[in-house]
């Protein structure tokens, strides 16, 4: 994909934003992040380019590159750092990140306030049990997101992603992440992707991260 399909990337992100409403949400007012991992520089570019605001990374490797293609380009989307995250990448990532989604541990959330003090974060919240796929237990959510506010961060909400396959398996966890979020008196719900956001809007999802969806399959 090049720059010039912007196109076709607005198309499907209008297209996402109707299976938002068909759903029952609010389009307007659930934060669609563009999730670019796996794909290359120019995808980035072309999604910024189609008005997409936000924009969200898995690898730390492909952050760089792609914040500096679409510099080049002239846009200034805000970054989300979606994936399973080392201490040692934080100090190069932390200029360009808006908001880190996938703190699952105060180690991290150490590294977090030291290189990019006062941070916006999300705790991200192990739903499925699957251990690849990160993310705190959920007894541990409400004491993490303590000792994070005790570091100087800015805790915004919480992040889940729902288990393969069937979506309508991701329920009970979303249900869950939707409810400790207004427990603890947090805003952001992050919760739904490509194969599974109408059960997430369902369930109250704020903030929905689509890659596929946009862009088409990975290669």
């Amino acid at each position: 994909m090049s720059a010039l399909d912007a196109a076709l990337v607005v198309e499907r992100a209008a297209a996402v934003r109707a299976r938002l409403e068909a759903a029952g949400g609010d389009a307007a007012a659930i934060t669609l992040v563009a999730v670019t991992k796996g794909f290359g520089p120019e995808v980035a570019v072309a999604a910024a380019a189609a008005g997409l605001d936000d924009l969200g990374e898995n690898y730390a490797q492909e952050v760089l590159p792609k914040v500096a293609a679409v510099a080049e380009a002239g846009q200034a989307p805000r970054w989300h750092f979606l994936g399973n995250l080392q201490r040692n990448k934080v100090r190069h990532l932390a200029p360009h990140i808006a908001l880190w989604q996938s703190v699952d541990r105060d180690a991290l959330g150490a590294e977090i306030a030291k290189r990019a003090p006062g941070a916006a974060v999300l705790v991200q919240v192990n739903l499925s049990g699957e251990e690849h796929k990160g993310g705190c237990a959920r007894d541990d959510a409400a004491p993490l997101v303590e000792a994070l506010v005790a570091r100087g961060l800015d805790v915004r909400g919480l992040m889940g992603v729902g288990p393969a396959g069937d979506p309508e398996a991701a329920r009970p966890g979303f249900r869950w992440l939707r409810a400790e979020v207004e427990r603890l008196g947090l805003t952001v719900c992050s919760m739904g992707m490509s194969a599974d956001l109408e059960v997430a809007v369902q369930e109250g999802t704020t903030m929905v991260r689509v890659g596929t969806g946009l862009f088409g399959p990975r290669r």
